[in-house]
């Protein structure tokens, strides 16, 4: 059996999300700490620790959409299904969160492009696969390749809301994408709402949970070393109470 990191590390890059809604994370050495340490034991000094030091500690600040994470139905709308109440991060079931692998490749779609149903039906025509209900489908797009540059943000396809209901119609209830977001970069929506004056193209993807529920998984790695499909996705998130996304590290099971 052989396990593949899907995950990106939380670190403090102003790259991997748009400007000021990044994470900030402050490391204290065991220097640092030693002080911290026997402030639980009263009359023991420095010198009796070993090498004088206290432990490693990281205090961070972030939300529940940086770094890689599995984003809830709440999060899109605060309803699902068609009018009923949307759930949040520790409502999603976690039978979801485990399936059957497919592997999209979308890398040669320019950025901003809002892929199709029938994008999706070439593409899992030409591996050969066919959707079930409960599959894992995970989008490689272009964003992959430049995470932690400052381009990252603003490349790569997304998925358009006919797209989603493409395959939530077929039982897929997780998706994942190795970009920023699961729709088009808004730099690149922008445009296009300007030009037509129709908002309803503003995060069409992820508004497809109105009509039917669905999680998506973001900011994904090394999706180019997994093959197309024979592979399994595991991708529990963090439970955090009535919260719209939490963090996971999803991992491709490929199994002899």
């Amino acid at each position: 059996m052989k396990l593949i990191d899907l995950a990106r590390p939380l670190e403090n890059t102003e790259y991997a999300d748009p400007p000021g809604l990044g994470p900030k994370i402050d490391y204290m050495n065991h220097q640092e700490t030693a002080q911290q340490l026997l402030g639980f034991f009263p009359g023991v000094t420095a010198d009796d620790l070993p090498g004088r030091e206290g432990w490693a500690v990281e205090s961070v600040s972030l939300s529940t959409h940086n770094g890689t994470h599995l984003d809830a139905p709440y999060h899109y709308h605060s309803t699902m299904d068609g009018g009923a109440r949307a759930i949040t991060i520790d409502e999603v079931p976690l039978e979801w969160c485990w399936g059957r692998g497919v592997k999209l490749d979308f890398r040669a779609f320019g950025d901003g492009y809002v892929a199709t149903p029938e994008d999706i039906e070439a593409e899992l025509a030409r591996i050969g696969h066919e959707l079930v209900e409960g599959d894992i489908v995970l989008v490689n797009t272009a964003a992959g390749a430049v995470y932690g540059k400052p381009e990252y943000v603003a490349t790569g396809c997304g998925i358009g809301r006919a797209a989603t209901n493409y395959l939530t119609e077929r039982g897929v209830r997780i998706t994942g994408t190795d970009a920023w977001s699961w729709d088009a970069p808004f730099i690149h929506t922008a445009k296009r709402v300007a030009e037509t004056g129709d908002a309803s193209l503003i995060w069409e993807g992820h508004r497809a949970g109105m009509d039917r529920a669905y999680c998506h998984i973001e900011k994904l790695g090394n999706l180019e070393t997994l093959p197309s499909s024979g592979f399994e996705v595991i991708c529990f998130p963090v439970s955090i109470k009535a919260a719209s996304a939490g963090w996971c590290r999803p991992v491709a099971v490929i199994r002899d």
